[in-house]
């Protein structure tokens, strides 16, 4: 599970990192035709580790790791 883990972290730094170099060359590139696509990746560098959070949130909450045993 450890290691699923990291493969998936370093994943997800590899696609946030590519997201990021899209965003800047977009962003340099002043064609009308790329307005949209630096929208698409500007919201993308926002809800992909949004939703990495939640799902690690949520696997943490479903395998019962943050449960409290003195109640």
């Amino acid at each position: 599970m450890k290691k699923m883990k990291r493969i998936l972290a370093w994943g997800g730094i590899i696609l946030l990192l590519g997201l990021y170099l899209v965003t800047f060359i977009l962003g340099v590139t002043g064609n009308e035709a790329t307005r949209d696509l630096l929208m698409a990746s500007i919201a993308c560098t926002v809800i992909i580790p949004c939703l990495m959070y939640g799902m690690l949130l949520l696997a943490k909450v479903l395998s019962g790791k943050g449960k409290n045993d003195k109640t």
